[in-house]
């Protein structure tokens, strides 16, 4: 009797390990989302591209380069290509957009004139047909805080309004390029917009800017009864200059980069062919907002669009209270809210038929974000 129930008591215990063992199965839905690693070499490579064309897209201010891939999620196509859903800290650079410059051949700002943000991009990348695509992104960018830079460098330049409210700034761009045209072999050129400002006490007040200029219909000869009145053409530089005064004394100085010109395709910007590492991209045309097609619903926001904000302290924050993320960079890419994802045709192209699914909201990859270039907390986005 006692080897009976010992046996009874054995297999009860076996049915209880099985059952713990073995639960019953729950039906889960895998995402088609695959999170990677913010420092793989192929996603810094599709970042750099995306980049690109960004700049690319821009009439005005100046290049983002990459600080860091913040998160990334890829989205495998029924096609040979690839959606990536990126979320990027980036950087102003020293270049105008409209130098057409590079990101890596621009030089960094220093720490007390930097310009951070976060970008939020959808890009599509098929390598074997070389085709790249970027439907949509949208940037938010802010100046570092000017509280925080004050206590790390009293002495440092303090930005100023460019709206030519302060009459200094325009009397320094005014000197500077005067200075300029006054060395000048043969052209004149004219001030168009003031693209920055900036004031610090040296030995006497002191005023940094930088302009963009046009060419006057002015030459060398004619500069001293020409009003320089500024012409309809594009323009042709990117100028820094500084007055500072010093009792009766004023030192100028001036120094201009000038734009290489671009050779416009028929296609348009947006279609020319791009090189990145020895191979050539076709870049499909953007998704236009006035666009209508049944299986891709119109937006109310720019699907493509970058927004410059007022440092954090500007905002006035009560108290020590610090902003969150969203608060703070409130960058927003929401193509569509079908958890299923909507089909997107990529222009010019009856073939490539696109899923695009909901921008992932939160951050899940143990990979990212990956090292920032620079790691000064005061440009890196929370």
């Amino acid at each position: 009797m006692g080897l009976l129930w010992s046996l009874v008591l054995c297999i009860l215990a076996q049915a209880a390990c099985w059952g713990a063992e073995s639960p019953p199965q729950q039906a889960f839905s895998s995402s088609p989302l695959l999170s990677r690693g913010c420092n793989d070499s192929d996603v810094l490579a599709v970042t750099g591209l995306a980049l690109q064309i960004i700049n690319r897209d821009q009439k005005d201010g100046y290049v983002l380069g990459p600080n860091r891939v913040h998160d990334v999620w890829e989205h495998r196509q029924d096609s040979q290509g690839s959606l990536f859903y990126l979320t990027l800290d980036v950087l102003e650079t020293r270049c105008h957009v409209l130098s057409r410059k590079e990101w890596k051949d621009c030089g960094e700002r220093m720490l007390h004139e930097a310009v951070y943000g976060q970008c939020k991009a959808i890009f599509y990348y098929d390598k074997p047909k070389r085709i790249i695509y970027l439907p949509a992104y949208n940037c938010t960018l802010r100046p570092v805080s000017r509280r925080k830079i004050y206590d790390m460098c009293p002495d440092c330049p303090s930005p100023t309004s460019t709206d030519l409210s302060d009459p200094r700034v325009l009397e320094a761009a005014t000197e500077s390029l005067a200075e300029y045209n006054s060395k000048s072999t043969s052209k004149q050129y004219s001030l168009d917009k003031i693209t920055r400002a900036s004031s610090q006490w040296v030995f006497g007040p002191a005023y940094f800017v930088e302009y963009l200029i046009k060419e006057s219909p002015c030459t060398k000869p004619q500069a001293s009864s020409c009003s320089l009145r500024s012409s309809d053409s594009m323009p042709v530089g990117l100028c820094q200059g500084s007055l500072t005064r010093a009792r009766t004394e004023k030192f100028v100085f001036a120094t201009c980069d000038f734009f290489m010109s671009q050779v416009q395709t028929p296609g348009g910007e947006n279609s020319a062919v791009n090189q990145s590492s020895g191979s050539l991209f076709r870049v499909e045309q953007p998704l236009q907002e006035n666009t209508t097609s049944s299986s891709f619903p119109i937006k109310t926001t720019p699907m493509r669009s970058i927004q410059h904000l007022p440092d954090l302290n500007d905002e006035k924050l009560q108290g020590p209270r610090e902003k969150d993320p969203q608060e703070a960079f409130p960058v927003q890419l929401d193509l569509t809210t079908n958890a299923q994802g909507d089909t997107l045709h990529i222009l010019g192209s009856q073939q490539e038929k696109l899923v695009v699914l909901p921008f992932p909201k939160e951050q899940h990859s143990a990979k990212c974000p990956g090292p920032a270039q620079v790691t000064n907390p005061l440009v890196l986005p929370p």
